[in-house]
């Protein structure tokens, strides 16, 4: 890579891409771990970074790879094995590592592949930081070797064999202990993913009637017909066990959608109102206000806005909901995705946080999942997502604007029209919002026809 311009490495969660293809090579996972090392050269002392990960095949080679970069460059490693990536956070911060990775590419399939990392505080770091990074790796590998260690100042590298555990009980605790899980059935789907081990532990523990799918990895069916992306199969499990709440996760457990004891899909949106209004009657908001994204539904925002909570609108992607949160000092935000953010427990979207909130105040109100629901109205929405073989500037694309235009004026205030291209995989979301679910979902298949004819693989 000497000499040679590289592509920007991040997206909005990392790097991340197919799996064994730039930029997800095992050369760039040396370098990142190479160039993480160097940032701690200046300083003094012995440093410490942990990595988890979650079940794809490919996580090995980059493990491998990440170890020795950093051990080149000095720095002791903590290898997790399979964690779910809001584990990792607490991790961070639990063993006072000065740094955490995630090799996980969360909710794509199995032969993507991501890094992500988190600061010794337990947050994703900052942009700028990212672009160091960038630049840095752009040097080539003369960049480190003026930094390199001596052979006594090798780093060494350890497998921690308690971290399961201690995050089960990190989870446990967010849980009131007057309260038990006993009269709950529940339907859970691990996405057979980093969860796998430690989600059907903490239901279990804490009392529910446990009935667990997608809980068997081998590699190769990470999110595959199954998890948050595929709730109908936590639907069916809610059905056939008369279950009283239908959990799934997604392959690195930092989202959760939710499903009702009559099958219906309670999605981030959903979890995010129900907890929102509960933490704000209950004086438990840090401030009267919460953090969503521009793909938040209009009737719950409408509904917290009546209830006299401030609803403050970021980009799509957990790291600007975080960012508006400690800019507007807020302890609660997400994502209609699932992704959930609880300040006072966790730095990052945590999926398992999240359903124990709801389901503790399922049991402090004596309801059920359909009837907190069902106190606010959702607006008609659809979300279809175009995998495109480039991403021009939307208004480049022939035909597109001017419809985007059309459709805006149609809907007026009553409505919302967003589309965007996705920060981590090759596709272009459409959203389309309105009052009419018949001329919502006409929009949204003409934006999409629009879109395939253009740039559509």
């Amino acid at each position: 890579m000497k000499g040679t311009a590289i592509p920007k490495l991040f997206g909005t969660d990392g790097v991340r891409g197919r799996a064994n293809l730039f930029p997800m090579t095992v050369e760039l996972a040396l370098a990142l771990g190479r160039a993480v090392g160097k940032g701690f050269r200046s300083l003094p002392g012995k440093h410490r970074v942990v990595i988890g990960k979650d079940t794809r095949l490919s996580c090995y080679m980059y493990e491998n790879a990440l170890v020795s970069g950093l051990c080149s460059m000095g720095v002791d490693t903590y290898m997790l094995g399979p964690l779910p990536t809001p584990a990792v956070a607490f991790i961070t911060r639990a063993y006072r590592a000065d740094f955490g990775i995630v090799i996980s590419a969360s909710h794509n399939p199995f032969y993507d592949n991501g890094i992500k990392f988190f600061s010794s505080e337990g947050f994703k770091p900052p942009e700028s930081w990212e672009r160091d990074m960038e630049a840095l790796i752009a040097r080539g590998p003369e960049a480190f070797e003026e930094d390199l260690p001596k052979e006594h100042e090798i780093g060494k590298n350890v497998r921690i064999n308690d971290a399961d555990g201690r995050y089960i009980e990190f989870i446990k605790a967010t849980f009131p202990r007057k309260l038990s899980l006993k009269n709950l059935v529940l339907a859970l789907d691990c996405a057979n993913g980093a969860a796998y081990k430690v989600a059907p532990l903490v239901f279990r523990e804490l009392d529910a009637d446990v009935h667990v799918y997608a809980n068997n990895p081998n590699g190769l069916n990470i999110n595959d017909g199954c998890g948050a992306l595929h709730p109908e199969n936590v639907q069916k499990a809610v059905i056939d066990h008369r279950a009283d709440v239908g959990i799934a996760l997604d392959g690195d457990a930092d989202r959760v959608i939710m499903v009702d004891e009559n099958a219906q899909i309670v999605d981030g949106d959903a979890i995010l109102a129900i907890c929102a209004k509960d933490m704000f009657y209950k004086g438990m908001l840090q401030s009267p206000r919460v953090v969503t994204t521009l793909m938040s539904n209009l009737g719950y925002v409408t509904a917290l806005r009546d209830m006299g909570i401030e609803v403050i609108t970021s980009q799509v992607g957990d790291r600007y909901v975080l960012q508006e949160m400690l800019k507007s000092d807020t302890n609660l935000g997400g994502e209609s995705s699932g992704h959930i953010i609880f300040l006072e427990h966790n730095t990052t979207g945590d999926g398992l946080v999240s359903a124990l909130q709801v389901l503790r105040i399922m049991i402090e109100t004596g309801s059920k999942l359909s009837e907190l629901a069902g106190a606010f109205k959702k607006f008609p929405q659809i979300c279809l997502n175009v995998y495109v073989r480039s991403k021009p500037p939307i208004d480049s694309i022939e035909g597109l604007s001017q419809y985007i235009t059309e459709v805006e004026q149609s809907l007026g205030s009553t409505g919302r029209l967003l589309v965007r291209y996705s920060g981590t995989e090759p596709i272009l979301r459409i959203m389309v919002e309105g009052p009419k679910r018949s001329l919502v979902h006409q929009y949204a298949e003409q934006l999409a026809a629009i879109v395939k004819t253009q740039i559509g693989v």
